[in-house]
């Protein structure tokens, strides 16, 4: 368990640091856009934010996977039995349309499952943290709570744990069955889904939100399900997954409700579902 808070510790610290080298080209008039090989945009800040990340967690000798490591060979991959997965800036285009609704993300993953997870929301300044022997947390306003003023010195895990609210939060009364849906990857299959749950239940809600943030809305029990019936990366979904299934949730596959798996041969996740049980 020490080592576990250590690595914990450590990823919330950088995924900070990440965050605020992300705000600084976020804020400035330039965010030196370029394209990645499929096409998808790269900034800036995607490489500070990287940099950070990978200086920090290098420290403990696990390997990492990201975008950037895509490259790596899975004959090598696949004797790890242990590895970090990031995505420095989930949410590319959220970052670029500068509507605030991008995260860093920062996963441990053993034996292909999440167990540890990350995810910082910069510009609201939310943080959620998850393991799977401690449960999942978030805490509100993170630099302005007395725990994170200083990222050098956060706190210790156990008094971060004490400022932070426990996932899932209380239901609100007469919430509606509520879906999450991607903002900029909406597809057909979803709004037949969408559709489908609207002849089932009464009262339905559709809310669309950019990155990992749909995840973190099921894992906090703002909303009771969230289908990705379209493409997504294994490093888009790691820290989510970690923090959800940490609230009680549960991420399955859409065709045959197994849980999603890491460090796969083709690192394309299948269409999922997060659902609250």
């Amino acid at each position: 368990m020490k080592d576990r808070s250590k690595w914990l510790t450590t990823a919330i610290k950088s995924a900070i640091a990440a965050g605020k080298a992300i705000l600084e080209v976020y804020a400035s008039a330039d965010m030196t856009i370029e394209k990645k090989a499929d096409n998808s945009p790269l900034t800036l800040a995607d490489r500070r934010a990287h940099s950070i990340i990978k200086a920090a967690i290098d420290a403990f000798g696990i390997p990492v996977l990201s975008e950037e490591g895509r490259a790596i060979p899975f004959e090598e991959r696949n004797g790890w039995t242990r590895l970090w997965i990031v995505d420095p800036l989930d949410g590319t285009k959220e970052f670029i349309k500068r509507n605030g609704e991008f995260t860093v993300n920062i996963a441990l993953v053993e034996e292909r499952v999440p167990t540890l997870g990350v995810i910082y929301e910069p510009v609201a300044d939310n943080l959620y943290f998850a393991d799977h022997h401690l449960g999942a947390f978030k805490i509100e306003n993170f630099q302005t709570t007395g725990v994170g003023a200083d990222n050098a010195n956060i706190r210790p895990l156990e008094k971060l744990m004490e400022k932070a609210l426990r996932l899932p939060l209380n239901r609100e009364p007469g919430q509606p069955f509520t879906i999450m849906g991607s903002r900029s990857h909406a597809t057909p299959e979803l709004m037949a889904y969408v559709q489908t749950m609207r002849e089932k239940y009464d009262e339905v809600d559709f809310i669309s939100a950019g990155s990992s943030l749909k995840i973190c809305r099921v894992a906090e029990g703002r909303a009771d399900i969230y289908p990705r019936l379209g493409p997504t990366m294994e490093w888009d979904t790691a820290a989510g997954q970690a923090i959800a299934m940490a609230s009680g949730a549960q991420v399955v596959r859409h065709d045959d409700g197994m849980p999603l798996a890491y460090n796969k041969e083709d690192l394309l996740n299948p269409w999922f579902i997060v659902k609250r049980p």
